[in-house]
């Protein structure tokens, strides 16, 4: 039996003793409804039933955390509570009874064998921060509504700007994930290149680019064809040739680029656009250059890590993801601009019922959303919870236990997709589509029957098994094992 491999469920938890008077309450008859005041914290003086609802709360979370290995990272389908609220509101039981289905439904990415996909766990320092934003309940629109916060948000935009070896006047705006950081990016740049009354504008992007940019196209009410696709080379990398002659070929059209957009970590393979190439070509042509560096800007970082980001600062915007590996609690992602300026020009309308913010200008003035929660907190206080020694180690580990994987799978059967980062893909080198396909459906199956998940991309007329090694709680151990049931399936005739 492997060690790795829990056997037992733990039987259902239930409530702490010292709580129960509280959480069971006065008895209520169904048709009494509870006083909506109820519902909300006193302003008065430490309010004690908020307290002990927060702390079983809690106490549900950590032994939700801490039966990991008893149960698996992808969960079968169970019945789910009521959706829509009842006439009368409910009771602290019932509410964390509630809580505690959705819980035992849910994915567990703290899980080892959780290597399906870019979301690891979420560190300790972001998980309260999460809490403590949901209490201050501000909001990021206007300095007003959030004083401390927003100075907060605009400096740690600023530190990840110089990081990122962007210049004095730098800056940016945290986003509700990557889909909106590009969407952001690329208005940016039409208004910046005065192309915001011109529909047939041109964006260029690799092959292998996320799909949030396709999406971006058609909210910007661009042509159907706006996003063409620039083929990659063998390591999954976009083609400068090709590039160039794209370009050329838009010039012949009179039409317009709006930007030329480079990933830095390609979703299937983790491959990275060369950026400083890149950014030159886009000098030359005059056009805007985004990288999409949602899976890869974090490793520059790091100084071990660093060099695999060069010319990452000659972008004129970045979009980075610190959820994807470095444990900050969804959703943490910021767009970063070469000029924080250009932000406020493509999106600043003014705020007539709001003060004056003290410096520059209101949060809501810097994209496309208009309220938002204080999700920079998680990202603060989880950052200086690991700090640059636990962020180095995070970064660097990732890529090590990708490293000792490939080693342990057999290179002569495979075909092994992998960039520098932390992902790799593979598939059996004499397999078609439907052979690529049973071969990954039984894979996966047989993977999830010993509680490890992976995922099967369907990428290039196949279907491939992907694993992401973001998970710090993977042990070498497994990862062998990985690779050992990966061999064992080409070698058994698994396809």
């Amino acid at each position: 039996m492997d060690p790795f491999v829990p056997t037992n469920v733990p039987p259902k938890v239930t409530m702490d003793s010292d709580c129960d008077a509280f959480l069971q309450g006065p008895a209520r008859s169904s048709s009494e409804a509870l006083d909506p005041l109820a519902a909300f914290a006193s302003p008065d003086g430490l309010d004690p039933q908020l307290q002990a609802f927060l702390e079983e709360a809690c106490a549900q979370l950590c032994r939700w955390f801490g039966s990991a290995n008893q149960r698996s990272p992808l969960p079968s389908l169970r019945l789910l509570p009521d959706a829509f609220p009842e006439v009368g509101g409910l009771g602290a039981e019932r509410l964390l009874d509630d809580l505690q289905q959705v819980m035992d439904g849910a994915y567990h990415p703290t899980h080892p064998g959780a290597l399906a996909h870019l979301d690891p766990p979420p560190n300790t320092a972001s998980i309260a921060a999460e809490l403590i934003c949901a209490g201050l309940n501000n909001n990021l629109l206007a300095e007003e509504l959030s004083p401390s916060l927003s100075q907060l948000e605009r400096q740690l935009c600023g530190w990840f700007a110089s990081c990122f070896d962007f210049p004095e006047g730098s800056g940016g705006v945290p986003a509700s994930g990557g889909t909106l950081s590009n969407l952001t990016a690329l208005v940016t740049a039409r208004h910046a290149l005065k192309l915001n009354a011109t529909s047939d504008a041109v964006v260029l992007t690799s092959d292998d680019a996320h799909v949030s940019l396709f999406k971006a196209c058609r909210v910007m009410g661009l042509h159907s064809d706006a996003l063409r696709r620039i083929p990659v080379d063998a390591t999954g990398c976009l083609r400068l040739d090709a590039l160039e002659d794209e370009l050329n070929r838009l010039a012949t059209e009179n039409r317009p680029c709006l930007a030329i957009v480079a990933t830095a970590g390609t979703t299937v393979r983790g491959a990275i656009d060369p950026l400083r190439e890149i950014a030159t070509i886009a000098r030359d042509h005059g056009t805007w250059m985004h990288v999409d560096g949602a899976i890869g800007a974090v490793f520059a970082l790091s100084g071990q890590t660093r060099a695999l980001m060069d010319g990452l600062g000659e972008a004129d915007s970045i979009t980075v993801n610190p959820q994807k590996l470095l444990g900050i609690a969804k959703t943490s992602s910021l767009l970063l601009v070469r000029d924080a300026s250009t932000l406020h020009a493509a999106f600043g309308t003014g705020l007539p019922y709001m003060e004056p913010a003290s410096a520059g200008p209101h949060g809501g003035e810097m994209g496309v959303q208009g309220s938002r929660p204080a999700e920079i907190l998680k990202l603060w206080l989880g950052l200086r919870q690991l700090g640059m020694t636990g962020i180095n180690s995070l970064l660097n580990a990732a890529v090590e236990r990708r490293e000792r994987f490939q080693q342990s799978l057999d290179a002569q059967a495979l075909d092994l997709l992998s960039g520098p980062l932390h992902l790799l893909t593979c598939v059996p080198k004499d397999a078609d589509s439907d052979r690529s396909e049973r071969w990954s459906a039984r894979l996966r199956q047989r993977l999830l029957d010993e509680q490890i998940m992976v995922s099967r991309p369907h990428y290039r007329g196949r279907h491939h098994i992907k694993v992401v090694f973001g998970n710090p709680h993977t042990s070498d151990a497994l990862i062998h094992h990985l690779g050992m049931r990966i061999n064992e399936s080409i070698a058994g005739g698994l396809h």
